[in-house]
This record gives structure tokens, C-alpha cells and sequence, in this order.
């Protein structure tokens, strides 16, 4: 598989843009630029994976990319809320 220079590009848009708007509907504020990169880029994945799954299709294009990813990166982000316990009062980290 061989990857352009604007492929690259693309795919680093997206996951960021996906990321931060995922990481401000989930959480209330971004997770910086690495982690917005980091939660959309995995969240398109999991968004590529679930998505057929459920028969929904988006379509082609940046907008159907975006929205592919933030979904996602929603269920990422809840996953890992409801694993770690991120976000209620008094936390703490469990393993």
C-alpha cells in the first residue's frame, strides 16, 4: 500500500479535526494536538469497523470522512470514560 504525500495530509486533518470535536462533545475541552491526532486517527478506525456493521454509509468526500471518524472517536472515548472512570467526581484510576 503506498501513501502520498497528500494522503498523509488528509489523514492527519481529519483524525485531528475528528479528535477535538470528539474530545469537546465527550469530555468539554480537547486533548491537545498529539492526543486529538491520536483519538481521531484511532477513532476512524473503530468508525470504519463499526459503522458497515450497523449498514450505515456516509458516503465519500472530508465531511463523510470527519463525521466517520468523530463517531468513532465518540465510542472511544466512552469506552475508555466507562473503563478508567474519567470525569465523575473523585476518580481515581483503575486497572
Amino acid at each position: 500500500m503506498h501513501l502520498s504525500n497528500e494522503s498523509i495530509i488528509a489523514i492527519l486533518v481529519v483524525g485531528i479535526i475528528a479528535g477535538w470535536l470528539a474530545g469537546v462533545l465527550v469530555r468539554g475541552t480537547g486533548f491537545g494536538l498529539i492526543g486529538d491526532l491520536a483519538v481521531g486517527i484511532v477513532g476512524a478506525f473503530i468508525g470504519n469497523w463499526v459503522l458497515p456493521h450497523l449498514h450505515i454509509y456516509l458516503g465519500e468526500g472530508w465531511v463523510a470522512a470527519i463525521v466517520n471518524a468523530l463517531i468513532g472517536a465518540i465510542i472511544l472515548l466512552v469506552v475508555i470514560r466507562l473503563i478508567f472512570g474519567f470525569g465523575r467526581p473523585g476518580w481515581r484510576r483503575r486497572l
